[in-house]
């Protein structure tokens, strides 16, 4: 039996667990994941009659192994098809008419978390949620790993480990891993040079619904203070008839200013910017608000993959849409689907 242990439980876990039992027999496979929830930043809460997902907003359908695992592999039930525009808006906030691709993008109607939850529903792995990893552990005569969590309980023995968190994260972790090796060093580098983009994304709902052509607005030069705006009453199920969800990414330097500032003097700034983009000073008011600060949202550059596929010969994967430096949902699916692939190969 191969013993797999995966360190997170966001889509490319999912995608690499989903991926290890499609190819190995009876494989044995542990997640370990610090939060309550599964999905990463494809995440969705829930408040009264109104869903919304408040990090990873869709999935693209420019890869076609990840749209075979939505539209053929994966129960279609609740599958949405988001068919209104995104529009641009530039550092002045003035607002124009489209970029948009002919792709899809894709949600559920109970939101994104689904994908997470649906891939590990394919499985028998066996997930241990509030579980943080603090430590990764070599025993190079055996060829193994083990991980430690912050209650000092280790995990394992495991044949591989799989390690999905942001390069900042996972770097982290190498730096205190218990694996003297150049190949450890080099990967610490290499992992630790990525730079990350800090989103603080607000959320807004409103009593009434907007009446405007486009399901987003992204601003293309990224000079103003919002870089993107999205309605959730465009996704089939999230929202209730006659009201607006509004999703309020607040671009990285502003992000980075006011990450650890009051959220209600934040949130009414953010309200306030929101309006004067959209040109409707109704907004200025919600009834009701959320918020999630995302210190490492998005990946502004790959990795050195070098350092990456030397680790691989000792067991040891790193995943994540961090790896291509782009940081989209159907990058990490197909990143955990590719490793997957890559372990059941090598075992």
């Amino acid at each position: 039996m191969v013993r797999i242990g995966i360190v997170g439980a966001g889509v490319a876990a999912a995608a690499a667990a989903h991926s290890l039992e499609t190819a190995l027999e009876n494989p044995s496979v542990t997640v370990l994941e610090k939060s309550r929830g599964l999905g990463g930043r494809a995440a969705t809460r829930r408040r009264g009659d109104a869903r919304y997902d408040y990090g990873a907003n869709y999935v693209r359908s420019d890869d076609e192994r990840v749209v075979d695992l939505l539209t053929e592999t994966l129960e279609t039930e609740g599958l949405v098809d988001i068919v209104e525009p995104v529009w641009t808006f530039d550092n002045a906030g003035e607002v124009s008419e489209g970029r948009d691709a002919d792709d899809h993008k894709w949600t559920y109607e109970s939101g994104l978390t689904q994908l997470a939850k649906r891939l590990f529903a394919r499985t028998d792995a066996t997930i241990r949620r509030e579980t943080r990893v603090e430590t990764l552990l070599r025993d190079s005569e055996a060829g193994t790993w083990r991980l430690e969590d912050a209650d000092g309980d280790r995990w394992g023995p495991f044949d591989a480990v799989l390690l999905t968190p942001p390069a900042p994260q996972t770097a982290e972790l190498l730096r205190s891993a218990e694996w003297d090796s150049d190949v450890r060093r080099s990967l610490v580098a290499a992992v630790g040079a990525v730079p990350y983009r800090t989103i603080w994304t607000g959320v807004f709902h409103y009593p009434f619904e907007l009446e405007v052509p486009y399901y987003a607005l992204v601003n293309t030069d990224k000079a103003h203070e919002i870089g993107w705006i999205s309605r959730e009453e465009c996704k089939r199920g999230h929202v209730p008839g006659g009201e607006s969800l509004l999703i309020v990414q607040a671009n990285h330097e502003w992000s980075v200013d006011r990450f650890d500032e009051d959220p209600a003097d934040t949130l009414e700034e953010l309200a306030e910017l929101t309006a004067d983009v959209i040109g409707d000073d109704r907004l200025l008011e919600p009834d009701w608000t959320d918020h999630q600060g995302w210190r490492y949202a998005l990946p502004e550059a790959g990795v050195d993959r070098e350092p990456l596929e030397r680790a691989e010969k000792s067991g040891l994967y790193c995943l994540g849409d961090w790896v291509a430096g782009e940081g989209r949902l159907h990058v990490a699916l197909r990143r955990g689907l590719e490793v997957g692939e890559r372990v059941s190969a090598e075992r």
